[in-house]
């Protein structure tokens, strides 16, 4: 749980296709195995989840906080977090063949907003 998402509880499903992650991240291949582990309802543990955390979770990951961006007319939608769920989520969807929905909670946001995210690279966010 995030700060700016601690008090929403509303949870969101959005393709995995839809959600742009502008910044590159660095992974732990193991956090990533354990956590296609835990979609599939076989739990494991890794550095930052116990076995009995990650059963616990029930075949789900953490919502991912993901920005919402309204511009002329089109939903956008951006991630700068949940680095390993996203690579699980890839994971299953290669896997499997299909697109795969991600829990996120959407965070309202404006470009000036992102802008703060990306900074002089915004207009390279939208189509």
């Amino acid at each position: 749980m995030s700060i700016q998402t601690g008090g929403l509880l509303k949870i969101s499903t959005i393709p995995l296709s839809e959600i742009r992650r502008p910044i590159a991240p660095v992974l732990d291949l193991q956090k990533i195995d354990a956590m296609v582990s835990t979609l599939k309802g076989l739990p494991e543990a890794s550095k930052t989840c116990t076995k009995e955390e990650a059963a616990a979770m029930d075949s789900q990951l953490p919502p991912i906080d993901v920005l919402c961006v309204r511009d002329q007319g089109k939903t956008y939608y951006f991630a700068f977090g949940g680095c390993h769920r996203f690579q699980a989520y890839d994971r299953i969807s290669q896997e499997s063949g299909s697109e795969v929905q991600v829990r996120c909670k959407l965070i309202p946001a404006t470009r000036s907003q992102l802008s703060l995210y990306v900074g002089s690279s915004l207009d390279d966010m939208f189509d």
